[in-house]
């Protein structure tokens, strides 16, 4: 039974802050640093304003897009979120099955909670599965290995977290306690110790030194057959590389303000990457997105689609299964109104100039 005051993800928000314990919720609101990237993907979009348009007739309007070869009902996917479990008993099963009923996909984070194989048969063997880098070729590739044989149709490779930075509200609150049990991790060879000599870095001969360069992607590439993206890119010139590299998607993302502190905002780099990597190709982007009007401004900004991240969590503590499916319906019908005021009936009508900047 949902709440009768659910009418937003902001909603959401609130429902969940008051069910979750206190270290989980810490652990899933907060950012690197003085969470100064976390606050910039929000004000990003408060810096767009969307130009209503009249004497527009809708014809056959459509929120639905294509990806990778997959039709989806929104231009809305769900961005992986380890350790789902936390939020709700059925944790990422809860989620995959919100996505296939709402017409959209779930990309399976690495650490999630539940193996990958159970995950994907909620869906028919189509999840997306986030690949993190394990420190070493073999490590990353039978962890690939894995989620193909679960049947995942597209590896995301995530590349902005090699460090990761310390949240300061997580670690106040106790959240490094929690537990953390990651079946997809688990059996995987073991990594070697390395071994720092006096006066060596813990940073840069330590955690960087297995941190993944541009071999170890056109290697990845030339191992899969699934189409690759590559998650937690910022500057244009890196874009151009990855795709260089042969990898088929790109999603701009500051990992939700928990990676570099006070890295720009996700969408306020977005324009310069599309540009730099020219129309055609596929360019998603996640952090900070709450809304409909959301949605329309980075699609409009150079976005194919965005990634939802933390309001799914929210609406999975919440409500389950149901909250994720209700939460997607709400925003796509956001989505919707957004386009038809603004004049626009298919996604890919929109554009730059629907947009107006704030002053």
């Amino acid at each position: 039974m949902l709440p009768p005051d659910l009418l937003s993800a902001a909603d959401y928000e609130r429902h969940a802050n008051v069910r979750l314990p206190p270290a989980v919720w810490a652990w899933l609101e907060g950012g690197s640093g003085d969470e100064a990237s976390l606050i910039a993907n929000r004000r990003a979009f408060e810096s767009w304003s969307i130009v209503p348009r009249v004497l527009r007739r809708s014809g056959q309007g459509s929120t639905r897009v294509r990806l990778l070869g997959q039709q989806l009902a929104m231009p809305i996917l769900l961005a992986p979120i380890g350790q789902m479990a936390r939020f709700h008993v059925d944790g990422e099963v809860a989620v995959a099955r919100a996505a296939a009923a709402a017409g959209t996909q779930l990309i399976a984070s690495s650490n999630s909670s539940l193996p990958i194989s159970d995950i994907a048969n909620q869906v028919g063997n189509s999840s997306w599965f986030q690949l993190y880098w394990q420190g070493n070729r073999e490590r990353t590739l039978a962890l690939l290995h894995r989620a193909e044989a679960a049947g995942c149709t597209a590896i995301v490779l995530t590349l902005d977290t090699p460090i990761q930075p310390a949240s300061p509200r997580a670690q106040v609150a106790g959240a490094s306690a929690l537990p953390f049990a990651c079946p997809n991790l688990r059996d995987l060879p073991a990594l070697p110790p390395r071994s720092l000599q006096p006066g060596d870095s813990v940073i840069f001969q330590g955690a960087m030194a297995d941190a993944p360069d541009a071999e170890d992607v056109a290697w990845l590439r030339a191992r899969t057959k699934r189409p690759l993206l590559a998650k937690g890119v910022m500057h244009p010139d890196d874009a151009a590389l990855l795709i260089a590299l042969g990898c088929d998607g790109l999603v701009v993302s500051n990992h939700g303000g928990r990676a570099l502190p006070s890295a720009p905002a996700s969408l306020t780099v977005l324009p310069a990457i599309r540009r730099q990597v020219g129309p055609a190709a596929l360019v998603l982007m996640d952090g900070g997105v709450r809304t409909g009007c959301d949605v329309f401004k980075a699609l409009a900004l150079g976005a194919n689609a965005v990634l939802l991240g933390r309001p799914q969590a929210h609406a999975l503590a919440v409500a389950g299964a149901l909250g994720v499916a209700h939460l997607l319906r709400l925003l796509h019908d956001e989505l919707s109104t957004c386009m038809a005021l603004a004049g626009r009936f298919r996604v890919s009508d929109i554009v730059c100039d629907d947009l107006l900047a704030n002053p």
